[in-house]
């Protein structure tokens, strides 16, 4: 660490380097405050800095009074279903619909769809899970006109899979916002965190290959649990002028 760096990071980076190079596995128990501020000559305020950081990034988790544990690593997605996703990594999706209706799409709706005045939207807010574990609340937002009868359909998977097999939408992109929000209080409990936990709020738009935009979606992530791969592809005459 350069200097100058504060101590309660110094020692963050110290657990966080011992829990790499140690391989320590999830559900490991760390030193306590008081070890730590006695390892680093620190007061026990600074090394519950240290903890607390590394609580807030989802490198550990705490359980009073027994200790500071090692988390279970975050669960890598790429932007898209989040079944597939889920499935791809050899880990089991699953999906509890907390409620499905028809309604006239909002403004903000309609204009991500491309939607005209009146136009009505299908809408499911579920909460996902991977092993058992909540990581999100979806709130999905398809076009009524192109999904008639989908809220009959079974709603513990891919939403993705029932718009390709059922109503022939070939998808082409989806593009997606990511960004940092506080979780408040309804969605915390839902998710299984402390009360203003960090979260990932991610926007998302899906076209097919006619160019329709037939999917709007609005999801909370756990921030300690999910993690986001974005890649680009870089082209040449970009590079150059690097």
């Amino acid at each position: 660490m350069p200097s100058g760096t504060p101590l309660y990071m110094t020692i963050a980076a110290d657990v966080r380097d011992r829990i790499d190079t140690e391989q320590l596995g999830p559900h490991t128990l760390l030193p306590s405050e008081r070890e730590l501020a006695e390892r680093h000559g620190v007061s026990r305020m600074t090394a519950r800095q240290a903890l607390s950081l590394l609580e807030s990034e989802g490198v550990v988790y705490r359980k009073p009074p027994r200790g500071t544990f090692v988390a279970e690593p975050r669960v890598r997605f790429h932007i898209g279903s989040f079944s597939e996703e889920v499935a791809r990594m050899g880990r089991r999706p699953a999906a509890q619909l907390l409620w499905a209706e028809h309604r006239p799409a909002t403004p903000a709706v309609r204009r991500a769809l491309g939607l005209a005045d009146g136009a009505g939207v299908h809408v499911f807010h579920r909460l996902r899970s991977v092993d058992d574990v909540p990581f999100a609340l979806e709130t999905t937002f398809l076009p009524a006109e192109l999904t008639p009868g989908i809220l009959d359909e079974p709603d513990d998977g891919s939403l993705w899979a029932v718009l390709r097999s059922r109503y022939g939408i070939e998808l082409a992109r989806t593009t997606a916002v990511l960004e940092s929000i506080v979780l408040d209080d309804a969605t915390s409990v839902q998710l299984g965190v402390r009360a203003g936990s960090a979260g990932t709020l991610l926007t998302r738009s899906t076209v097919d290959s006619a160019g329709r935009c037939v999917e709007y979606a609005r999801d909370i992530y756990r921030a300690d649990r999910a993690a986001f791969e974005v890649s680009e592809v870089l082209q040449t005459h970009n590079l150059s002028a690097v």
